[in-house]
């Protein structure tokens, strides 16, 4: 790896930049978001075991790369891991010292500088210097990662590295974006020191392999039970400790993550005790199994929440593949649009709990779009649709058929088991139309696998998405990231489209991106590219009402629901906040500001065996909830 890194300095001089300290800018307009207030409890308690679950083992500890967005990749990198510049999670837009110490934005020359905390350390102890920062800039952009998104995001968003000493450095980035900081600082490092060979063949070395940390947990060889669980063990004394921003959080001594595979018997564990926290997204969950009157809830031992959180909600809906047989025609998209009754999903199955979004880029603040939004179930304009794509004859059991004999079916794929009792709904409704709905509810890792790769024809997920001034569409809709052959430039393949010529007949499949539709529309390529040159929100917000005018259109995404708020349920002697979480936060453990209170936990368990109660409690945090 270092001979490769040395070739690539020297290839990349014009972006890989090393000066001395005296050349660092003077008078530099250093930040730390020291002004804004903390979000976690000071009083926390560390200690203890907490215990959680996952619906399957991970396939990797790597968290680059093929197979490494499965569920535990949270808390690998996403919960616990340091950015140089982390996202206030109160207040919107502004950012706070993370690996760095401070920064300094200069929007004039399109530049932040970053000074790293002289306390940062790896879990094996190495300081973490702007060594890694350079490693980590040839990590993301190699080819041996074999993530593509990584290589262009990491190539197309910064212009240059320049680094000063051990602990200063600069990132120059293309356009004046109004959150350089927030949006393009926000990222992690890796180790130098632990990827001596990393190389083309890096991936199987890599599979299992635990690597030093620079956040306050690690995993060790001895806590990976193949096939059962996975246990977190805190840093002692983690050079983040006493950090503003870091302090009262990462409380559990230990996070152990257990397999249990049916969501059913996972609330049921949780019921038990054998879980401490559990999240309550399914309404069956909520008014069935963990209703007011279950008798450790009435009892005030388990306490149920609901919070309002406000961020773009994930985007769940129907992922149709424009690149399979009939879903390559838009007639048959638009006449899915109005064959899936997602009302009656929201109505039924999320009893009111849930609304159908505008767009699928909802919650940045403003309306993408002044006029679109979801198309209404229509069984009437469905076989209209359909009626155009060739679908006319109506077989015996209702599906339509073409002239060919073909009928109109396709599969819907999750990855959520827990959805199996909402699919349905949507087979029932959508026969209304003469449509057929197969269903395949798959576990995590594997469906999702299968939607990553491009197998499917329709899929139910959805994506978490980051919390931004303004959404993302590259990697989501650009062509590049449905082939790899998408375009060609002086008889070369390259992902960028600007001054390149659209392949007619794209055959490599691009997998591995989330271009889950795999659209592929070189006017709307265009659109994307000159959406991430924009360089103000004005400009962002007009080019965005031409994206969702195009996808509207291609209709490849179905408007499925989102709510406006997470519930759950915890064991009392889980604790939390005053009020609860951040405001930007996704779901309870985000923030890792929850503790448990030895004391209490010793009460609970006594309280079981001598009939002690507490008042029940359903807990409403509302404080961000929009008017």
């Amino acid at each position: 790896m270092e001979a490769d890194l040395a070739r690539t300095l020297k290839e990349q001089a014009d972006f890989y930049v090393f000066k001395t300290a005296a050349e660092l800018p003077a008078n530099l307009p250093w930040e730390d978001g020291s002004d804004l207030p903390e979000y976690a409890d000071l009083n926390a308690k560390k200690g203890g075991t907490l215990t959680y679950f996952m619906s399957d083992f991970p396939r990797t500890l790597r968290t680059i790369g093929p197979d490494a967005t499965g569920g535990m990749r949270p808390y690998l990198l996403d919960y616990v891991e340091p950015y140089l510049v982390e996202r206030h999670p109160t207040i919107a837009g502004r950012g706070v010292a993370g690996l760095a110490v401070q920064f300094a934005v200069s929007l004039e020359t399109k530049t932040v500088h970053y000074r790293l905390d002289p306390k940062a350390r790896w879990s094996d102890g190495r300081p973490i210097t702007t060594a890694d920062v350079v490693f980590s800039f040839y990590f993301y952009r190699s080819p041996h990662l074999r993530q593509p998104w990584y290589n262009d995001f990491y190539t197309k968003n910064y212009s240059r590295l320049v680094v000063y000493d051990d602990r200063t450095f600069a990132l120059v980035h293309p356009e004046r974006k109004p959150d350089l900081a927030t949006r393009l600082g926000s990222f992690a490092l890796y180790p130098r020191h632990a990827y001596k060979d990393f190389g083309a063949d890096w991936l199987d070395r890599f599979q299992w392999r635990a690597l030093p940390k620079s956040g306050p947990y690690v995993i060790r060889d001895q806590d990976i039970e193949k096939g059962r669980a996975v246990t977190l063990t805190r840093v002692k004394d983690w050079w983040g400790e006493t950090r503003r921003f870091y302090r009262g959080r990462f409380n559990p001594d230990r996070y152990r993550i257990e397999v249990i595979r049916d969501p059913d018997k996972a609330v049921e564990a949780f019921a038990r005790g054998d879980v401490d926290i559990m999240p309550i997204g399914v309404p069956k969950y909520w008014y069935e199994t963990l209703p007011a009157t279950h008798p450790e809830i009435a009892a005030g031992r388990i306490l149920r929440y609901q919070f309002y959180n406000r961020v773009p909600q994930p985007d769940w809906g129907l992922w149709i593949n424009r690149s399979k047989p009939h879903l390559d025609n838009v007639n048959v998209r638009l006449g899915l649009q109005h064959a899936a009754n997602f009302d009656l999903v929201c109505a039924q199955y999320f009893r009111g709990d849930s609304v159908r979004p505008q767009t699928r880029s909802d919650g940045y603040g403003w309306r993408m779009h002044p006029t679109i939004g979801p198309r209404a179930f229509d069984p009437v304009k469905a076989r209209a649709y359909f009626g155009q794509a060739g679908f006319t004859q109506a077989g015996a059991d209702g599906v339509l058929t073409n002239a060919a004999g073909q009928r109109l079916s396709f599969t819907i794929t999750t990855p959520r088991q827990e959805l199996r009792d909402m699919l349905p709904i949507l087979k029932q409704e959508a026969l209304k139309a003469g449509l057929e709905f197969n269903l395949e509810v798959l576990d995590r890792t594997t469906g999702f696998k299968k939607v990553q790769e491009k197998n499917h024809e329709i899929a139910i997920v959805a994506l978490s998405r980051t919390v931004e001034l303004y959404p993302r569409y590259w990697e989501l809709y650009h062509g590049s990231n449905a082939y790899a052959d998408a375009y060609t430039k002086d008889g070369q393949l390259t992902p960028v489209a600007t001054g390149s010529i659209p392949n007619p007949n794209p055959k490599q499949v691009r997998v591995q991106s989330n271009n889950m539709t795999m659209t592929f529309l070189p006017e709307l390529d265009l659109l994307i590219e000159a959406y991430d040159r924009a360089e103000t929100l004005e400009e962002i917000k007009a080019l965005a009402v031409k994206i969702e005018e195009i996808i509207h259109a291609d209709a490849a995404w179905v408007n499925g629901w989102q709510t406006p708020f997470y519930r759950g349920a915890y064991w009392r002697y889980v604790k939390w906040p005053e009020g609860f979480n951040p405001m930007l936060s996704r779901n309870m453990e985000e923030f890792f500001v929850h503790w448990i209170d030895a004391d209490e936990k010793k009460a609970v368990a006594e309280s079981r065996r001598s009939g002690r109660t507490w008042p029940a409690e359903l807990k409403v945090f509302d404080q961000f909830k929009e008017k």
